[in-house]
């Protein structure tokens, strides 16, 4: 069962590579890092949009740009932090957002045991198309480890995962 307006975030730990310029130079990795759910997002109002797949044509033509280019807008709604996970692990979801040229505008998280999309019942299985268990295409507000939005797709494509469309709730 898919996580429900109202309800807590579950508790998890989360991989990422923090943003330095560093980065800038496609040939280093960065330093990994944790981000606790918990602890990280208390008292802050977040945005996580799931996707699917890193370089994945949809997530990377439909899904995170507009997360980038609405990014003013969003922080002029109250926003503190947008996050971008998947079930790629930590290092793919950093080259992810260095391709877009995320910066620090958008931070793409990993999820790759599946401890926070799991019990909030936001996995799929794409084995049919090779890819396994990995996050559906969704969008969250949490607001003080609250849910105040979900945005799930039930089909291809972007729709209420999408930027203008969590923007419209906020």
């Amino acid at each position: 069962m898919t996580i429900e307006v109202g309800q807590t975030i579950p508790d998890a730990e989360l991989g990422y590579v923090p943003y330095t310029d560093e980065l800038e130079d496609p040939s280093v990795c960065g330093l990994p890092s944790k981000i606790h759910t918990h602890k990280d997002w208390k008292g802050k109002k977040v945005v996580i949009f799931g996707i699917p797949g890193s370089f994945t044509k949809t997530c990377s033509e439909n899904h995170l740009p507009p997360y980038v280019t609405a990014y003013d807008q969003f922080k002029s709604k109250g926003v503190d932090a947008i996050y971008c996970i998947a079930t790629n692990d930590m290092f793919v979801q950093s080259a992810f957002g260095r391709v877009h040229k995320t910066g620090d505008k958008v931070i793409c998280i990993s999820d790759a045991s599946m401890s926070f999309l799991r019990p909030a019942g936001l996995i799929q299985d794409l084995s049919h198309v090779g890819f396994g268990e990995r996050a559906k295409r969704f969008a969250l507000v949490v607001d003080d480890l609250k849910v105040t939005y979900v945005g799930e797709e039930t089909g291809p494509g972007v729709g209420p995962s999408g930027a203008e469309a969590v923007l419209a709730k906020l």
